[in-house]
C-alpha cells in the first residue's frame, strides 16, 4: 500500500538573505547575527533564538534529503522568531520581501517539496498590506505568517482588521507561531518561556481573534494554531463557562466559545500521543496536521512517528493528518 503523502506545516526556514540584512541593518534594532560558533549563526536579539543554526535551515539540498530520511514530502516553510516586527521602514520591508523572495526561490528550485508562508512586517500595518498584497502573486506562496501577538498588540487590534479581510478575500490561511510570549520574566528559568509560554500564548492570542471578533467578521478565514493548539483545547470549556457568567464577555463572540475550536486547525506538536488522540477527538481528524517545528529541539526528528506509530488512529484519519488536509488548505491539490 503506498504510504500517504506527508505535508509539514511547522517548518521553519532562514535563508542567508535575512542574515545578511541583519548584518547590514540591525544593530540600530537591537539585533545581530553571531557566526563566530562552527556549529552556526546564532541571531542574538529582538526574542531570536540563542541557539546555533544548521545549515539545513536555508540549505535547501540539505534539507531535502532530511526531509527524505523523515518521510516528509512537503515543507511548508515559515520564519519563525525573530519575525520583521524588530525592524521599522524600509528595513522592515526589505527583512520581509527578503524572506518571502527567499521562499519562492525554493519553491522554484523544489516545486514538489516547498511552498512558503510569507512574513510580513505587521508592526507597520500599511507596509504589511503592501507586502501582502505583493507575495501573494510570488510562485508557491500558499498561506501567511503571523505572531501571536505583534511587539505585544493582540491580532484583534483594529489595525490589523484590513490584513485579515485581505488573506480571505486571497484565500490565504494565517498559520499563527508564538512570539515575545506573556509572563516572559517568571519564564525564565528551565527554559519555561519556550515549554509553557509557547501553548499559552498560543491560546491568548485564539481567545482574541474569538472574543475580539475577527472569526465572526471574517467567516472564511482559515487559522491555524501551533503546538497542537497550546493550552487553547485544554481550557476551550472554562472559557465557554466564563461567557455565560462573565460580563465582559457578553455581546463579543456570537457563538458559545466551543462552536469556534472547529473555525481552527491545529498541527500535532504535542509530544504527547494521548493528547493528539484528545485534540482528535475533540475537533475533529479533518482540523488537524502534521507539524515537526523543524529542525528545533523542541520538534520531532521524525514527525511521522507520533501519527503512524503512536496515536493509535484509523488509517483514515492518519492520511488526513498526515497529509490530506494540508494539502486541501495549501491548495496542493
Amino acid at each position: 500500500m503506498t504510504s500517504p503523502t506527508a505535508v509539514d506545516v511547522h517548518a521553519h526556514f532562514y535563508p542567508e538573505s535575512f542574515f545578511k540584512i541583519i548584518e547590514a541593518e540591525g544593530a540600530p534594532f537591537g539585533i545581530r547575527v553571531d557566526r563566530s560558533d562552527p556549529k552556526g549563526p546564532r541571531l542574538a536579539g529582538a526574542g531570536a533564538p540563542g541557539p546555533p543554526l544548521d545549515a539545513s535551515y536555508w540549505d535547501v539540498d540539505r534539507r531535502v534529503r532530511a526531509m527524505d530520511r523523515a518521510g516528509v514530502a512537503v515543507h511548508a516553510l515559515s520564519l519563525t522568531a525573530p519575525m520583521p516586527h524588530w525592524a521599522r521602514g524600509e528595513t522592515a520591508r526589505r527583512v520581509a520581501r527578503a524572506v518571502n523572495d527567499a521562499m519562492t526561490e525554493a519553491h522554484r528550485a523544489y516545486p514538489d517539496r516547498f511552498v512558503g508562508c510569507a512574513t510580513l512586517p505587521m508592526q507597520e500595518p500599511a507596509l504589511a498590506r503592501e507586502e501582502l498584497e505583493r507575495a501573494a502573486g510570488l510562485p508557491g506562496i500558499r498561506a501567511v505568517y503571523m505572531g501571536t501577538n505583534v511587539n505585544g498588540r493582540e491580532l484583534s487590534d483594529p489595525e490589523f482588521q484590513p490584513l485579515f479581510e485581505r488573506c480571505q478575500a486571497l484565500g490565504l490561511p494565517v498559520l499563527l507561531h508564538p512570539l515575545t510570549v506573556i509572563g516572559h520574566q517568571r519564564l525564565q528559568p528551565f527554559y519555561l518561556h519556550n515549554f509553557l509560554g509557547n501553548p499559552f500564548d498560543t491560546a491568548i492570542a485564539a481567545a482574541h481573534l474569538v472574543f475580539g471578533g475577527v472569526l465572526d467578521r471574517f467567516p472564511k478565514l482559515q487559522v491555524c494554531l501551533p503546538h497542537a493548539g497550546g493550552a487553547l483545547p485544554i481550557l476551550y470549556g472554562r472559557l465557554t463557562h466564563g461567557q455565560s457568567v462573565r460580563p465582559e464577555t457578553r455581546g463579543v463572540a456570537r457563538k458559545p466559545f466551543k462552536a469556534y475550536l472547529r473555525r481552527f486547525t491545529y498541527d500535532t506538536v504535542s509530544h504527547s500521543p494521548e493528547i493528539l488522540r484528545y485534540l482528535v477527538a475533540t475537533v475533529g481528524a479533518d482540523r488537524v496536521m502534521l507539524g515537526s517545528d523543524y529542525c528545533f529541539d523542541m520538534g520531532y526528528t521524525r514527525p511521522r512517528d507520533i501519527i503512524t506509530k503512536h496515536a493509535r488512529l484509523g488509517r483514515a484519519d492518519q492520511a488526513r493528518i498526515l497529509g490530506g488536509n494540508a494539502l486541501r488548505l495549501l491548495r496542493l491539490t
